[in-house]
């Protein structure tokens, strides 16, 4: 299988009404929203929606509590 690749954090302005779909593999090209790159994997994307237009930070290391969004884990120890 090939290596993840892990990113940390990004800032994206999201919207209400609309399904967005999380990258929980760890391979795709942003590392934040699937690109079907999880289909030599066992992981499925996480789909969700957000209730306000603002931005929101979506984890990218995988290692968050709060899928899909960031708490900071990428920088704890």
């Amino acid at each position: 299988m090939k290596e993840k690749i892990i990113k940390n954090s990004k800032k994206i302005n999201l919207e209400t009404g609309k399904d967005y779909y999380w990258c929980a593999c760890g391979f795709s090209k942003d590392g934040i929203f699937c690109d079907g790159s999880h289909k030599s994997t066992n992981f499925q994307p996480m789909k969700f929606t957000v209730v306000e237009n603002k931005s929101y930070f979506l984890c990218g290391c995988k290692k968050t509590n709060n899928k899909p969004f960031c708490d900071g884990s990428h920088s704890k120890s």
